[in-house]
């Protein structure tokens, strides 16, 4: 049985996930946009709510992951707000304009963030050089990586997935999302031995995870 984030971009699909055995969330607002900082009294909410793994996506708009001073200020300020929370996690992934892992503004949020962990998101699948950005990632001190193999999704990333699962041995985790369903997720598995899988678990083009796609995804 794999281990299943599911990303949430409103309450209810939070508790759906949660409800349906889900083993953690990843909570963003901005759907259309693929995930943007959510909203601090909706993961206040929530985190009164279940008591499985949040991690709070930290991105204040949609597009690019190279940042401006003042973009860079207002990430951290809403993450110094939101780990107040009590929340487990933090998400986010800033690169420099030559699309290269940014060392030191990864590091300083990760910094910021301690005593929790950081996961790099799919600003790694936009980043140069798979073996150096995974490099990079580790040595900023990320505890997860989610990724679909720097390809448009994770079945044609598989061949990447595998080698990062290989080449990360067990430093740093593999996430596996970008196109994951119950569907597919047997099959990649099965290729890239990895453990951890993310999905949105939105299956009508909508807003919200469906309950059966959640339990599908777990009991695959």
């Amino acid at each position: 049985m794999s281990k299943i984030e599911i990303a949430c971009f409103n309450p209810e699909s939070a508790i759906i996930a949660f409800e349906n055995g889900a083993d953690r969330i990843e909570l963003c607002d901005g759907l259309s946009e693929g995930g943007t900082t959510p909203n601090f009294e909706t993961a206040k909410l929530l985190r009164e709510k279940i008591n499985i793994p949040i991690f709070v996506m930290i991105r204040p708009r949609g597009g690019d992951f190279t940042y401006s001073d003042e973009e860079f200020a207002q990430m951290k300020s809403e993450l110094i707000q939101l780990k107040t929370l009590n929340v487990d996690g933090f998400v986010f992934g800033i690169l420099d304009e030559n699309d290269e892992v940014n060392i030191a503004q990864n590091k300083e949020l990760v910094e910021l963030t301690k005593p929790y962990q950081c996961t790099f998101h799919r600003a790694f699948d936009r980043a140069k050089s798979l073996e150096d950005s995974l490099e990079k990632v580790i040595d900023c001190g990320f505890k997860t990586i989610l990724t679909s193999g720097q390809k448009p999704n994770v079945s044609e990333g598989k061949e990447n997935l595998k080698k990062l699962v290989e080449l990360s041995n067990g430093r740093i985790e593999i996430l596996v999302g970008g196109g994951l369903r119950s569907t597919n997720i047997e099959e990649v598995r099965e290729f890239t031995k990895a453990g951890y899988f993310h999905s949105s678990a939105i299956t009508d083009g909508g807003a919200f995870a469906n309950p059966d796609e959640v339990v599908a995804l777990k009991s695959r």
